[in-house]
């Protein structure tokens, strides 16, 4: 199961990126979760200050 983003509470703020291990996620003006590198470790789930990212 990869990552959930809602994209209504993410305000790309980079926290997610910052803290993935993988390097899954880029965010740039949206953001995009690689669903290949993604192993579902849930850090970027922690790390959202606005709840954004569920598993």
């Amino acid at each position: 199961m990869v990552v959930k983003i809602n994209t209504d509470d993410c305000v790309l703020c980079g926290a997610c990126e910052d803290a993935c291990p993988q390097s899954a996620i880029k965010v740039t003006d949206t953001i995009v979760v690689d669903t290949d590198a993604c192993v579902d470790c849930g850090t970027c789930v922690d790390e959202c200050p606005n709840g954004a990212i569920s598993e």
